[in-house]
């Protein structure tokens, strides 16, 4: 099935963490744009101080989320807003905190607060040292998330931003976006 199919018209909530991959998201936001979704950004207070919010608003040319005390257009709250209208929640890079907020239903900031009020798909692709990946407190939240429904784009081995090599390299953009059609064929 060809990627303009599935995720025309779609919209994606695209979950942007503090992880040194974060330069990726924005070419996943410019490629999923090219296939006709409609992209909204949310990323955490931590990711803002690795990328502007600007870049990801001029990419997708809609507001970006940061904080849950931002002003907000309307009576509805942002996050609900968002959560409510969302046909997948794709968060890329995932970092370990995100995931363990994920998994232990915290909400200290707006993207788990859409996280734990969507009823949309979920996509997770981790990025993060190989040593955080395979950290038992790591390994026991995704396997909860993935047991929730949750699904997971799995991270590559390679060498990563830290100079060692394992497995926590956030995975291609082609394999992030091949995962994402599968997700939402089966809706």
């Amino acid at each position: 099935m060809t990627p303009g199919l599935v995720l025309r018209g779609k919209k994606i909530v695209l979950g942007v963490c503090s992880s040194i991959s974060i330069y990726k998201a924005a070419e996943l936001l410019s490629r999923l744009l090219s296939f006709g979704s409609d992209v909204h950004v949310v990323m955490t207070e931590n990711a803002t101080k690795l990328m502007s919010p600007r870049i990801f608003q001029t990419l997708s040319r809609n507001d970006v989320y940061c904080s849950m005390w931002d002003h907000i257009a309307d009576w509805k709250p942002e996050h609900i807003a968002l959560a409510e209208s969302a046909d997948l929640l794709l968060v890329a890079p995932a970092t370990a905190n995100t995931i363990g907020n994920f998994a232990n239903g915290l909400a200290p900031d707006m993207l788990s607060a859409v996280f734990l009020a969507t009823l949309a798909k979920v996509q997770i692709a981790p990025a993060m040292n190989c040593n955080m990946y395979a950290n038992p407190a790591v390994i026991k939240n995704i396997a909860e998330l993935k047991a929730r429904g949750v699904f997971f784009t799995e991270p590559e081995d390679g060498k990563l931003a830290c100079g060692i090599t394992g497995r926590g390299r956030l995975a291609s953009i082609d394999s992030i976006i091949a995962d994402s059609i599968k997700i939402l064929s089966d809706l």
